[in-house]
């Protein structure tokens, strides 16, 4: 394992460009729960009981409940080494762009600018009905929210989270962002399961940018055998590991 992390240290340069798309095992050591790992959030509610569209037409007192609730879970956290090591890279190579698909803000916290977020954030809202006077999204960390479900400061109108549900689009303008980071030297998939498209597909449009790619997970995923190099190991014990050897 040592010989690889030296070789994966050893591409990386003051003038690489380098992305980075981190999954739910990048948060799952500051005590975030994940979503398809063991005890993972999916495993006990079904995404379409809560994460959709539907599920807050049908029931958004549920939906919201749920999510008021991750809220004041997040609230407690705090970025572990795996955050700051990312953070760390962001002030160091001016090359370095950071996708997320975790909604956690954990990232923001931790000091790494212009964060990519794939799908959304759990710290923004936006109105339901889409009204008129009110922004498309915008940042509210009310923990916990006095009413639930919250309510819409301009029309009275319902509050939803400012997150992507499944079924819902890629905002136009993060793919945007996202299409331009894969035009990297280095693309490192850190914590993420692999299986939620569309961000699955992005360490390989990397690849066929002609980036080396890396996965750093803690276990085996359906991208383990196609990518340039696959380390087994925590995130974050992987990249202080590989954060000592640049220093």
């Amino acid at each position: 394992m040592r010989h690889l992390l030296h070789d994966l240290a050893a591409r990386i340069r003051p003038d690489s460009r380098i992305t980075i798309l981190t999954g739910a095992g990048v948060s799952a050591a500051s005590g975030v729960p994940t979503f398809r790992g063991p005890g993972g959030i999916w495993r006990t509610y079904k995404p379409e009981s809560l994460a959709t569209p539907a599920a807050f037409e049908r029931d958004p007192q549920l939906v919201w409940e749920w999510y008021n609730w991750r809220r004041e879970v997040l609230s407690q956290k705090q970025p572990n080494e795996a955050h700051r090591v990312i953070a760390a890279w962001s002030r160091r190579y001016p090359n370095f762009s950071l996708i997320t698909q975790n909604v956690d803000g954990l990232h923001e916290r931790a000091g790494t600018p212009n964060v990519v977020r794939f799908h959304g954030s759990i710290w923004e809202v936006r109105c339901w009905n889409r009204c008129p006077h009110s922004p498309v999204q915008w940042s509210d960390t009310t923990v916990p929210f006095p009413q639930i479900p919250p309510r819409c400061p301009h029309c009275d109108g319902l509050l939803r989270p400012g997150v992507v549900w499944f079924g819902e689009p890629i905002n136009p303008a993060v793919l945007q962002r996202t299409q331009k980071s894969l035009n990297c030297d280095i693309f490192l998939t850190v914590g993420t399961s692999a299986v939620v498209y569309p961000a699955a597909s992005l360490a390989h449009a990397a690849k066929a940018c002609g980036a080396y790619t890396v996965e750093i997970n803690i276990e085996t995923t359906p991208s383990s055998n196609s990518l340039d190099l696959a380390l087994a190991g925590p995130a974050e014990e992987m990249l202080p590991s590989i954060e000592a050897l640049l220093a």
